[in-house]
């Protein structure tokens, strides 16, 4: 039934109220009697009552009372009364009444306002027969009437001003003291948000009885003030009064809400002590507070015990169960067994959640079943939620034609249930379809997309980077006034940050009112993937500044970027915003905060960060070997291999990894080998990093024929094991053969990448094959559609340098569309040196020093040039230059294997 709000008629009469102040100094009784409406009357009340803003007197006492009766005193006050002597005498008959409602004497000077009306305003309890006349029975029986209809009245308020009207009015019929209504009058202030009223109203009805603490508890977990009701229930406790059931069972409802773990673990002790653990109710409730915080043994403690496990019990065990995503979930279909062996049925929720572990397992029979099962009992056959149920766990298994064909069979289609078939579409990637299904979705009738639909349809333009399409949902958006909200916006920025549109991200970014932590990351994210380094910095900046705490995502971002490109400065920057946000108790924040100092070869930042970690896993340690293999502490990355094998730390492919690349530093074979007898002994071989990791030591350690077998022995071979293959051929100078696998590839319609004719013309230009790389680097754009890059040019000029055309090489590079063009003007430089071309030596040696004025090797070529040509003195100012700036040559090492270890000279 509907109620409707009580009009002013309704309410019992009490002549002139003004509208309810605000919500804060608010006091009821102040409201209800202070009329302030210019009046005289209305001024004495103002003076006098303790509550009112405008009080001349703190305090009235019985002999003021009796001397404001006086004409003199009234006179003296400026104030007329129309009341006679007779009147007076009989009001002050009931003095020591009024004294405790002083505010309605105010009444009495009020002009014009006749006794009957006043009589209305005074407390039913100190009216007597010798005042109105009335018999004890008519009395009891106009109160109730008036509590009854105050009932009524608060049961159809609507807001929380009609309900302060309500209050005041029973403030002025003395009924304020009820119980009943001021338990009333808590729970509608609580409903309404008004949080202040309702501690006044509990405060003044506080005591012993249970009923009305309990009902303060329901009232404010209603109202959503979680933190009120555990202060409540502190309150009981310390108060002694007793906790009920109703106490502990909201209590741990609003730890679930506070995710306050700890606290509900009090609760269920408390409950233990009063023998509640075992009821249903509350067993239901703990279960669900352990299965939130995924503590799955202590939810299976409570359920054990309950002692007389009824459905709820079992349905809140099967919840519990759904809410995992891996193999946990399982045990909702082992509860549901143990429930049917108990003679006990599945009901609605039950099967929700069964569907939602089905649909997290993708177990297609399982959640097959449930279907058949709710189609036999008629269960839900309306049922929106279970039907949304049904489409999201086809979609999730995969069934997206049976998904589909359940949402045109259901008769009234819900938005949810759409979005469930459109957001598992858009996760599959199947943007498409999921097009196609908000386009029927659109042409339904009286349904409109909501935010989740159109994040769902904006992440499947994202995921084929449809930028027409993401524009034209934007439109309308704009069109239909849909409010963007944080989700939304959201995912309208990153889907441009990822079209590489940042500039329309940033409108967006700039138009949000209020910017959580999820926004910034991902405008941060964007920035990075656009390559704006420093702008990404000034978001990271602001977000710091407006107190939006950072997380695991942020730091993720920026350490992975700053470690990209080298800047330590920036890194340490943020490792300082970690420590401070005390993020650096997070394993995986330690890790990449190593990646990164290794990164930029700080290598002791690495070694003091690691020796802080506690628990070391396995990334802790491959970090650590990778910053040493990375600044050529070969023997240091052993050494730290050998540490965590005696810890009991089992090496995964990313550690051989690793430990292979320090022994192709050191040339040394024989540790190869053993290596190789632990992949094999692990079954690592069907991993393909750790096999061409394989190939490429034994490749530089001087064993291609071991590599060789290596690679013919593999079943899997992929592109990269190709390349890995065709380097190591290069590094021994067998271009025949690289050539002859490169071939090979075609013939087995392999499309060769950059990494491929890297390694093809650097093995021509080690052979001098000047015809054969000519004709490979001209096919690269023309037959394969690749780009040539960097290193391609470098390779070029190396191959003309090394065959004495200085010329063209030179040529090629100023025609290269190359922005940095420093190493292959110093390849060219160095084949100057060696063909003796001083003056085009000194040209490139030029403009070499105008790119790198910093870089020492470039002076020790010009220098070489010089002396080549037996120009000695302008090779000394070349090095008196060098030394001006601080540069020194650094001098070059070899490696020679002697028995068992590896020495350098």
């Amino acid at each position: 039934t509907t109620t409707t709000p009580p009009s002013a008629s309704a309410l019992p009469d009490d002549g002139d109220l003004r509208e309810p102040p605000t919500a804060s100094e608010y006091d009821p009784v102040s409201y209800a009697l202070n009329v302030d409406d210019g009046s005289e009357g209305s001024s004495f009340f103002a003076a006098c009552h303790p509550g009112s803003r405008h009080r001349r007197h703190a305090t009235v006492t019985a002999a003021e009372v009796d001397s404001m009766t006086s004409t003199g005193f009234t006179e003296s006050m400026g104030w007329r009364h129309p009341y006679n002597y007779h009147d007076l005498t009989v009001l002050l008959a009931i003095r020591s009444d009024l004294m405790a409602n002083f505010h309605f004497l105010s009444l009495l000077f009020v002009p014009r306002l006749p006794l009957k009306k006043i009589l209305q305003f005074l407390p039913l309890a100190t009216c007597s027969r010798r005042l109105c006349g009335c018999t004890s029975e008519n009395l009891s029986s106009r109160k109730f009437h008036a509590k009854e209809r105050f009932v009524s009245c608060l049961q159809a308020c609507t807001d929380i001003r009609l309900l302060r009207k309500i209050h005041a009015r029973i403030f002025t019929h003395g009924l304020g003291d009820i119980s009943y209504l001021r338990s009333k009058l808590l729970n509608c202030y609580a409903k309404f948000g008004g949080l202040a009223e309702s501690r006044w109203v509990f405060h003044k009805i506080v005591n012993k009885n249970v009923a009305l603490w309990n009902s303060g508890i329901v009232s404010y977990f209603r109202a959503g003030h979680f933190e009120e009701v555990l202060m409540l229930y502190l309150n009981i406790k310390y108060k002694g009064i007793g906790v009920a059931s109703s106490a502990i069972n909201f209590g741990l409802k609003s730890c679930m809400e506070l995710m306050n773990i700890e606290f509900g673990r009090s609760v269920h002790v408390d409950a233990f002590k009063v023998g509640l653990n075992d009821d249903r109710f509350i067993g239901s409730s703990l279960i669900a507070l352990y299965f939130k915080f995924g503590s799955i043994k202590d939810a299976e403690r409570a359920f054990i015990e309950i002692i007389d496990k009824d459905v709820v019990a079992y349905t809140a065990m099967v919840t519990g169960y759904a809410e995992f995503t891996d193999f946990n979930a399982r045990g909702a279909f082992e509860i549901v067994t143990f429930m049917h062996r108990e003679g006990l049925n599945a009901n609605r929720v039950t099967l929700v959640s069964l569907l939602q572990a089905a649909g997290h397992l993708r177990e297609f029979g399982k959640g097959r079943s449930v279907h058949c099962y709710a189609l036999r009992r008629l269960i839900g056959v309306s049922d929106e939620v279970l039907l949304t149920s049904l489409v999201d766990m086809y979609a999730k298994c995969g069934a997206i034609s049976i998904a589909a064909s359940v949402l045109r069979q259901t008769k009234k289609r819900t938005v949810a249930s759409w979005n469930a078939l459109i957001a598992r579409l858009s996760q599959l990637g199947q943007s498409s379809e999921a097009l196609k299904y908000f386009c029927l979705m659109k042409q339904g009738n009286n349904l409109f997309p909501d935010s989740v639909t159109l994040a769902n349809v904006l992440s499947a333009c994202s995921n084929r980077n449809l930028v027409q399409h993401t524009t034209s949902l934007h439109a309308y958006i704009m069109r239909r006034n849909i409010q963007l909200d944080e989700v939304l916006t959201t995912t309208l920025i990153e889907l441009y940050s990822k079209c590489y549109k940042m500039k329309r991200a940033r409108i967006l970014f700039d138009h949000l009112i209020c910017r959580d932590t999820i926004v910034y990351n991902v405008m941060i994210s964007g920035y990075l993937h656009n390559g704006l380094v420093e702008e990404a910095i000034n978001i990271f900046s602001d977000m710091i500044r407006e107190a939006a705490r950072p997380n695991f995502a942020t730091v993720v971002s920026l350490l992975s970027a700053f470690a990209d490109v080298g800047d330590a400065r920036i890194g340490r920057w943020v490792h300082g915003i970690v420590f401070r946000y005390g993020l650096e108790l997070d394993l995986d924040v330690s890790n990449l905060i190593m990646h990164m100092y290794a990164k930029c070869g700080q290598i002791k930042n690495v070694k003091m960060i690691f020796d802080l970690i506690t628990d070391k896993d396995l990334v802790s340690w491959t970090v650590m070997m990778m910053g040493y293999v990375n600044i050529g502490l070969a023997d240091e990355a052993t050494a730290m291999f050998q540490k965590m094998q005696r810890t009991g730390e089992e090496p995964d492919s990313s550690v051989i990894v690793t430990l292979l690349q320090a022994h192709a530093q050191l040339g040394s074979s024989e540790p190869v080998k053993e290596i190789h007898g632990y992949i094999y002994r692990t079954c690592l071989v069907e991993d393909i990093a750790t096999m061409n990791s394989l190939i490429i030591t034994y490749a530089k350690c001087g064993r291609i024929d071991v590599a060789e077998a290596v690679f013919n022995g593999m079943t899997g071979r992929e592109l990269a094991s190709w390349n890995t293959m065709i380097a190591a051929y290069g590094i021994h100078g067998y271009c025949t053969q690289v050539l002859e696998m490169f071939s090979q590839m075609q013939r087995e319609n392999l499309k060769p990448d950059v990494l491929t004719f890297s390694s093809v013309l650097s093995a021509c230009s080690h052979a001098g094959l000047v015809e054969e790389g000519w004709h490979i680097f001209s096919s690269m754009n023309s037959d394969y559609l690749v780009a040539p890059q960097e290193e391609h040019y470098n390779c070029m000029v190396d191959l003309l340098g090394r065959a004495g055309q200085l010329e063209e090489a030179y040529n090629l590079v100023k025609c290269s569309p190359l922005r940095d063009r420093a190493s292959a003007m110093r390849t060219l430089l160095a084949a100057c040196k060696v063909h003796k071309n001083t003056k085009l030596g000194e040209l490139i040696g030029q403009e070499l020093l105008d790119l790198e004025p910093q870089v020492s090797g470039t002076y020790a070529l010009m220098s070489n040039v010089y002396a080549q040509s037996g120009n000695w003195n302008e090779a000394a100012k070349v090095w008196t230059t060098a030394r001006q700036r601080g540069l020194a040559k650094i001098p070059g090492y070899s490696l020679v294997e002697l028995s068992e270890c590896a020495c350098g000279d």
